[in-house]
């Protein structure tokens, strides 16, 4: 039988906020093969996820184009259209989350995200700033679903691990919380959300 539930920890991309840098990109680059080849080739997902490590943007455009000289302005593109890349927040799972601040629940966020965008995103977003507080992965140059962000930000929240719930959209970094000792749930939508939290006692 799981243990009761003390703190509550929502990832933010794909979970509270909706995220796909195809959005300016079919824009910049209109052929689907071709656009298709730049992220599997040039901003991969890898290489922004070293962002997501902590690698200033500078470094990680300078890196590619050296590589991709011909590409600079595409490569410069993902930070500078990254706003339309953020285009709206789930309602109903950011709902849900308001929900157990209002009722007095322990929440925080824990979230792989560049620190200069998260922190844009939070003017964005205002609801970002409801809960308790926030590890993000570029400000601590840790990312999931390495186990050390989930001890790291248990440390810093006085989480008791048995007792915390993560919320996330990616199986990995679902697996990563629950490798930390963690009870987790792995993010669809807000309805299975709801039915997660239900079967877990949690009223939202």
């Amino acid at each position: 039988m799981a243990a009761h539930i003390d703190h509550i920890v929502f990832d933010i991309g794909k979970v509270l906020i909706h995220y796909d840098p195809n959005i300016p990109f079919s824009r910049i680059i209109p052929d689907d093969g071709e656009r298709r080849w730049f992220f599997e080739n040039v901003c991969t997902h890898d290489w922004n996820l070293e962002q997501d490590r902590g690698r200033t943007w500078e470094e990680a455009e300078d890196l590619l184009i050296a590589e991709h000289p011909d590409r600079e302005e595409q490569i410069r593109a993902f930070r500078k259209h990254w706003r339309e890349m953020v285009p709206h927040a789930y309602e109903g799972s950011v709902a849900i989350m308001e929900s157990l601040i209002d009722q007095g629940r322990d929440v925080t966020m824990l979230t792989n995200f560049a620190s200069d965008t998260f922190r844009h995103a939070q003017e964005l977003f205002p609801f970002l700033k409801k809960p308790r507080g926030v590890t993000v992965s570029g400000d601590i140059k840790l990312i999931k679903p390495d186990v050390a962000i989930y001890e790291k930000h248990a440390r810093d929240f006085g989480l008791k691990p048995e007792a915390t719930l993560f919320i996330d959209d990616s199986y990995p970094n679902v697996e990563g919380a629950r490798k930390a000792g963690w009870q987790a749930v792995h993010f669809v939508d807000a309805e299975t959300l709801k039915r997660d939290l239900d079967a877990l006692g949690v009223a939202y």
